[in-house]
């Protein structure tokens, strides 16, 4: 799942990426509100994390703009602002939550897990399954009767995109751009390296599903025949 930070305290916004990704969360971090929505426009997000107080265009002109053109992303909006006035302006501009600083990191990761549930159709469960595979959201581990693996961040997130869209075609730019960003430094290849450490893992699982490759297209994630 992949995030973006718009938050110009530099400290802290290097602070909330690394928590982030240690909860295999993939983020990208801008420093003022344009910058965001250029971000927003050229990347394919899941949630956006929004300061207030932010140069250029603030985070109410941002969230105004998103709701505007009609981007339903979900929207935690985090101030160091505690008026009750703008908690309900930011609420009813359109965000989905709204958190004051300073912020225990445990309410951050439950209020981000809040707003990207209601966008994945209110599904509380933390695991996705197919076959005799199943991957658990909490602890990030991959398993089946035969045993089990705790995956990586990159992992992590390649096989939650393959499990929560089985049987459809994923293109290497999708996954890359979804876990990587348009902006990052690596190649393109990189998608499969780690499809081959997922091909591995479920060798060693003996899974019943695999990952199907069909050329010049992406992959797929379907049953053994």
């Amino acid at each position: 799942m992949r995030i973006l930070l718009a938050e110009d305290e530099r400290s802290l916004s290097r602070a909330v990426v690394a928590l982030l990704e240690k909860h295999n969360y993939s983020a990208d971090a801008v420093y003022d509100g344009e910058e965001a929505l250029d971000y927003l426009e050229a990347g394919n997000y899941d949630a956006l994390i929004l300061d207030i107080m932010m140069p250029k265009l603030d985070g109410l002109e941002v969230l105004r703009r998103l709701r505007a053109a009609g981007n339903p992303i979900p929207v935690l909006l985090l101030t160091a602002r505690s008026e009750i006035e703008d908690k309900v302006t930011g609420l009813d501009t359109g965000a989905n939550d709204y958190l004051t600083k300073p912020f225990s990191t445990e309410e951050l990761m439950a209020r981000i897990r809040a707003i990207t549930r209601s966008q994945t159709g209110g599904q509380l469960t933390s695991r996705l399954s197919l076959g005799n595979i199943t991957l658990d959201q909490t602890t990030f581990e991959l398993s089946s009767p035969h045993g089990s693996f705790r995956l990586a961040n990159k992992e992590y997130q390649m096989m939650e995109l393959l499990l929560r869209n089985p049987r459809q075609l994923i293109s290497s730019e999708r996954f890359f751009e979804r876990i990587w960003g348009y902006d990052s430094e690596v190649e393109l290849n990189v998608v499969w390296v780690y499809i081959s450490y997922l091909r591995k893992k479920l060798a060693a699982l003996q899974a019943d599903i695999q990952i199907k490759a069909t050329r010049n297209a992406g992959y797929s994630l379907e049953e053994r025949p």
